[in-house]
């Protein structure tokens, strides 16, 4: 069970929009090994169960950024005409409950384990951020050598310079 889908490859199709982290309907159609239309249809019969907060839909220039991730002609045949769906986590929840399938199930529990996972690392992120500050007050200007380990281990942790990572998959 635990197989079916490597959590890595769950785990790279989990985006940052608006500040949530969130999963779009033909990432989720593809590991749910049905077609994104269907997926849609499913949700749309069940529009009470994905208030705003579980899922939105992208606005058209986030779907603009994200289309110009595919350097394609047939664009319309990969399926991006449409603005896609994204599923914060309580929706990818919420889905469990539509689509029944044995896969269905399968997919959810790895996806919520690839959520709790995401969580965990950037809790500890923030957890080694928080105790670097406190250690960095308690050495104070006592040392040159200390100070510039905090300094080095701070810039470790900070993003990679350069442009932020665009909305989409990366081919």
């Amino acid at each position: 069970m635990s197989n079916l889908i490597p959590i890595e490859r769950i785990e790279n199709k989990i985006y940052l929009i608006r500040g949530q982290k969130v999963m779009l309907d033909r990432d989720l159609a593809e590991l749910y090994a049905v077609e994104t239309k269907k997926l849609k249809q499913a949700v749309k019969r069940n529009r009470d169960r994905f208030p705003e907060d579980f899922m939105f839909e992208l606005s058209i220039e986030e779907f603009e950024i994200w289309r110009s991730q595919f350097v394609t002609s047939n664009a319309d045949k990969m399926g991006l005409r449409w603005r896609p769906l994204a599923f914060t986590e309580q929706g990818v929840a919420m889905l469990s409950g539509i689509l029944r399938s044995k896969r269905a199930v399968q997919v959810n529990i790895a996806i919520m384990r690839a959520f709790v996972r995401l969580k965990r690392f950037l809790s500890t992120h923030v957890e080694v951020s928080r105790k670097l500050k406190e250690l960095e007050q308690k050495v104070g200007e006592n040392s040159s050598e200390i100070r510039n380990i905090f300094e080095a281990i701070r810039k470790l942790m900070e993003p990679p310079p350069g442009k932020p990572r665009k909305i989409g998959f990366l081919r």
